[in-house]
């Protein structure tokens, strides 16, 4: 049986239309997965027609919503293409909510969702910091992680990098890295690799904090006060996996570029099988510097599989057909493959 996975409409005034409607006219893309889309219909026909209208797209670069699998929620407002309201948030919140809780129900193995615009969700009224806090508190599960994953069109090496902490200001993260909370995301980490990527003994790159990692406690003492203790514990705990670290924040990504861009003979760049970041841009800056247009942004921990292109809404160029539609596609192809595999290890 293939997998039956919900994408979210996103933002309709994004360009989460567009790269939905151009991803699924690639019939290799959808014959190893059913797809639905939970938005709009009129919003996806509004967008197909606006695109051949107003670009230099063709009928056979986009998908024909007319033909697609939709759920509608209510839309009856007006559209315009770069210029999201309180609205758009509203229905962006609502396409991703009805996908959690048909999931949750059974109709579907998996989301994939486009982008939403964190401050028209707010406009709308819901004060969340992201569709990955959504997921976790609708699914009802307090230990989660953002996880990003992409597979370089150079040399086929998959990069694959955990982020500790998220969406918190810099003068946060010292306090809110504990212990307790990065052995929380480790087994995390671990167990995704082993369950979705095939990885029965990783080897993973943990970062330090501070520059240079602290250099003995003269650029920062994180590391040394408890960082280099917390990681020996770890290895004890986990024979099976090497953890290499504390690598510094500078030079923790020049393996993995070495092995996205090829500049080395296939093995001998010596990558590792994942990378975890303690905070936000240490991880999504490299991640986005080599994978901007084929990230896959999915959450860890959920009792059903989620994954996002790594890209937001673009309301600069949303409706003129120029967005690139890669990380939509590999969002799904991701999801596609993790369900596949999950139900073949379940017989």
């Amino acid at each position: 049986m293939i997998p039956h996975l919900a994408v979210t409409l996103g933002d309709p005034a994004g360009i989460g239309g567009e790269v939905i409607l151009k991803a699924l006219a690639d019939s290799s893309l959808t014959k190893n997965c059913q797809i639905t889309v939970v938005g709009n219909r009129s919003l996806l026909q509004a967008t197909y027609e606006h695109l051949l209208e107003n670009s230099q797209l063709e009928a056979r670069d986009l998908a024909n919503p007319r033909h697609l699998s939709v759920i509608d929620l209510p839309w009856d407002e007006t559209l315009n293409f770069g210029r999201g309201n309180a609205a758009t948030g509203q229905i962006s919140f609502a396409c991703l909510e009805r996908a959690i809780a048909l999931t949750l129900a059974g109709k579907f193995q998996g989301i994939v969702t486009a982008p939403i615009a964190k401050f028209l969700w707010k406009a709308a009224g819901y004060n969340y910091p992201g569709q990955t806090e959504v997921l976790a508190q609708k699914a009802g599960v307090d230990k989660f992680g953002m996880l990003f994953a992409a597979r370089s069109p150079h040399t086929n090496w998959q990069l694959i990098t955990l982020l500790a902490t998220t969406h918190i200001s810099l003068a946060q993260i010292s306090q809110t890295l504990t212990p307790d909370l990065l052995s929380e995301k480790l087994s995390l980490l671990i167990d995704c690799l082993r369950q979705d990527f095939d990885f029965d003994r990783p080897q993973i790159a943990i970062a330090g904090l501070n520059p240079h990692s602290g250099e003995a406690g003269q650029l920062g003492t994180e590391e040394r006060d408890w960082l280099n203790t917390w990681l020996k514990d770890e290895r004890t705990k986990y024979p099976q996996v090497e953890l290499l670290g504390l690598i510094p924040p500078d030079t923790m990504w020049v393996k993995p570029g070495q092995a996205w861009y090829g500049n080395y003979d296939g093995k001998s760049a010596n990558a590792a099988d994942a990378y975890l970041a303690l905070y936000h841009d240490q991880g999504l800056i490299p991640v986005k510097l080599m994978a901007f247009d084929r990230a896959i942004n999915t959450t860890i921990g959920l009792p059903f599989i989620r994954t996002s292109p790594d890209h937001g809404t673009a309301f600069d160029i949303a409706g003129r057909g120029i967005a690139d539609p890669s990380s939509m596609k590999a969002a799904i192809e991701l999801a596609t493959k993790i369900s596949i595999q999950r139900t073949r290890d379940n017989l």
